[in-house]
């Protein structure tokens, strides 16, 4: 189960912002198996004065489409996994977005399966019945 959050400056328009979470929930099907329809995603956009994004850091220089991606998701993925995330996200939002791969920021977070409840107060992941 992603949670995908994209924090960007305001201004783009909603198709833009569409194709943006498009492309990395099915990059997130292609290269790590999430399932079908499982799509749970948040962008907010900012004022310049409420979002910095460190126009050169590690080297990478970044402008003001940069973009920074955060997706929380069940622990589990290998190493490899997560550098070909990295690494597929960047490459499909050049070609679908045009964005700049310099341009990408993104942030994995990791939890339990125990931690997820999908609405009505149940613990899904817990509480299923195979």
């Amino acid at each position: 189960m992603p949670l995908i959050r994209i924090d960007m400056l305001h201004g783009k328009p909603p198709e833009y912002r569409a194709l943006l979470r498009d492309t990395i929930y099915e990059t997130l099907r292609d290269v790590v198996g999430v399932p079908a329809d499982d799509r749970h995603e948040v962008i907010t956009e900012h004022e310049p004065a409420n979002l910095n994004i460190a126009p050169n850091f590690f080297g990478v220089k970044r402008t003001s489409d940069a973009i920074l991606v955060q997706i929380t998701f069940n622990e589990g993925r290998t190493l490899d996994q997560k550098r070909a995330l990295y690494t597929a996200i960047v490459q499909a939002l050049q070609q679908r977005v045009g964005l700049r791969p310099e341009d990408v920021t993104v942030n994995l977070l990791e939890v339990k399966k125990e931690n997820w409840s999908f609405g009505n107060g149940v613990a899904h992941y817990i509480d299923a019945r195979p």
